[in-house]
């Protein structure tokens, strides 16, 4: 009896441990797909795809030209790839190269990746953005073009130095507690990469943190809490509906690099998530712009005036090329509106009644005290996939001159936004350009003429130097 109650005991032993064995691997692959789907929400937080995705059907696999004032800086790849992407790289290569901006070939990557910020990135985030590359992502052969700036800039090894002045660790921001907000808007969602002004070695300026800069043509809007010229008089409620959707009436809507940030990342965070963002935005310390006097979205302009002249609808489309310019040769603002705009936004600006074409009146776009943004949409259009809908508004850069541009843009001004606001040609030219050079690439050829003269005067110096040892030495 004693040995059959000792045989089924052991029997049950044997048992159970095969249930442990076969529920182990189990246990730790639903562990491992956890850590993968983390990876894949931190690597949406951080808009990694914006920059590293050129082609929809290539995730990752790098290649797109990031335009900044030195020339286009080209993603790389990023895919698990062994040729091409990052697929060699330990976990302590892809932090450095993340937090450091140093990648396994020791290379210094430029600030275009924002690796300022993303040094604020918790380690257990780190861990799993890693796992979701190496794991989670298909791998892509796909060679990248190597970015070539002008030199100076060409010189990657420069950037030790500015790391050194530039580049700071962080305090540890408690990412999953009361600063998700902060950790979600500073670190992942680097939102002061485009919103804050640069100072003179293009490093972002902590004195105006989100104070508002220029990028790409582009003005990034101050997002501090200001009433006037920040997000001061926006609720809660509506800063998250923007942060989701892109677009909220009476206040403005996403284009460019907001519009892209919406599409590729902010839709897909949770609620809990953007109402944090939201939260902390409107505790930022407010920084007034002196040119402001009421808040853009408060600018509702005069009535609409008829058109001079009647033309028939102008239609948006760079497939139709350069030549369409001067088809219609007035400069005529009311008339180029009539034509290119009012089928959409209505004679009146008002939109239409749903505001999938927005008003124009109360649009922080036609309000601000700068026409950057209103330029830049007519040049180029809006293509936005917010949580709510896909909405787009065609590019006129091939149908209108530079001029035609600016008689657009000032008749939108003077009756529907800012009336105090006025474009020129030669506004629309630069803009068109990429915006103003910063003053480092205006200052660049007498950095470089000074450079030789000091690498003179040190050689003059070093060679005076030696003859006079010689000298000495010989009496």
């Amino acid at each position: 009896m004693a040995t059959n109650s000792l045989f089924r005991g052991l029997l049950r032993a044997a048992v159970l441990v095969g249930a442990v064995a076969v529920s182990a691997p189990s246990l730790a692959q639903d562990d491992n797909d956890a850590l993968i789907a983390r990876g894949k929400g931190v690597a949406i937080a951080a808009d990694c795809a914006a920059c590293h995705t050129s082609s929809p059907d290539k995730p990752f696999a790098g290649g797109r030209g990031i335009g900044s004032p030195m020339g286009n800086i080209y993603a790389s790849n990023i895919t698990p790839s062994k040729d091409d992407g990052i697929g060699g790289y330990s976990e302590a290569q892809f932090a450095r190269a993340v937090r450091e901006g140093i990648n396994a070939k020791g290379d210094h990557l430029y600030p275009a990746m924002p690796y300022t910020a993303y040094a604020g990135i918790t380690d257990a985030d780190m861990h799993a953005l890693y796992v979701y590359f190496m794991q989670g992502v298909a791998p892509v052969d796909n060679k990248v073009k190597e970015t070539r700036l002008a030199f100076p800039y060409s010189m990657r090894w420069t950037m030790a130095g500015w790391n050194l002045m530039f580049l700071h660790k962080p305090a540890a921001i408690d990412a999953t507690g009361t600063e998700r907000g902060r950790y979600l808007v500073d670190v992942l969602g680097h939102c002061s990469s485009c919103h804050s002004p640069r100072n003179l070695l293009m490093a972002e300026r902590q004195d105006a943190y989100l104070g508002g800069a220029t990028i790409d043509g582009w003005f990034a809007p101050n997002i501090t809490s200001d009433p006037v010229s920040g997000i001061g008089g926006w609720s809660e409620d509506e800063l998250a509906a923007y942060l989701k959707n892109g677009h909220v009436h009476g206040k403005g809507q996403a284009g460019g690099g907001m519009a892209e940030a919406v599409e590729q990342s902010l839709r897909f965070l949770s609620d809990d998530d953007i109402k944090s963002m939201a939260t902390y935005l409107k505790t930022v310390r407010p920084i007034r712009d002196p040119a402001d006097t009421k808040a853009s979205y408060a600018y509702e302009g005069g009535s609409a005036l008829p058109p001079t002249t009647t033309l028939e609808p102008l239609r948006g489309d760079a497939a139709t090329g350069p030549d369409v310019r001067g088809v219609h040769d007035t400069v005529d603002g009311a008339a180029l509106y009539s034509g290119a705009c009012a089928s959409c936004h209505q004679p009146s600006g008002k939109g239409t009644e749903n505001q999938y074409f927005p008003s124009l009146s109360h649009n922080r776009a036609v309000g601000l005290s700068r026409p950057d943004n209103l330029i830049m949409a007519v040049l180029h259009g809006l293509d936005r996939q917010g949580a709510d809908m896909h909405v787009s508004m065609p590019a006129f850069e091939y149908d209108m001159t530079d001029a035609q541009v600016a008689a657009v843009v000032n008749y939108v001004e003077e009756h529907f936004g800012n009336p105090a606001v006025h474009a020129t040609a030669e506004d629309v030219a630069t803009i068109r350009a990429g915006g103003p050079k910063p003053l480092l690439l205006k200052l660049t050829p007498y950095l470089m003429v000074a450079g030789v003269v000091v690498a003179v005067l040190v050689l003059w110096l070093v060679v005076f130097l030696v003859r006079r040892r010689k000298r000495k030495s010989r009496r």
